[in-house]
């Protein structure tokens, strides 16, 4: 923490604008448990957070399974380190339940969710 009480306050709100952005938009710079990645807005598209485990393939199987889907990936952003992959897509469409549920079952997820 801080050593005097604005240090504090700065902290407090340094954290709550991360939260925010990473909630909102998928912006994980500053974080120390996923790779940081800032990116920018995509309109009219659909973001999906995808983190999984850093092994070969794992891009290859999430861009196969949206394009058997019918789902166009209209912007597409990674960062790793080297145990987590962080990838961002912004897609042409919302993801059906069924999509999600393959997303989830790529065997190296680790998390996904559709951001909106």
């Amino acid at each position: 923490g801080g050593s005097t009480l604005e240090a504090q306050n700065n902290i407090g709100v340094d954290v709550s604008i991360k939260l925010f952005n990473y909630l909102e938009k998928g912006i994980s710079t500053g974080s120390h448990s996923i790779p940081g990645l800032a990116l920018p807005p995509q309109e009219g598209a659909h973001r999906i957070l995808h983190i999984h485990k850093n092994v070969p393939g794992v891009l290859s199987q999430i861009n196969t399974l949206l394009s058997k889907n019918n789902i166009n990936i209209v912007g597409q952003y990674l960062k790793t380190n080297e145990s987590i992959g962080y990838v961002v897509l912004d897609v042409d469409r919302s993801l059906s339940k069924n999509a999600m549920e393959l997303l989830k079952g790529v065997k190296e997820t680790i998390k996904v969710r559709m951001l909106y």
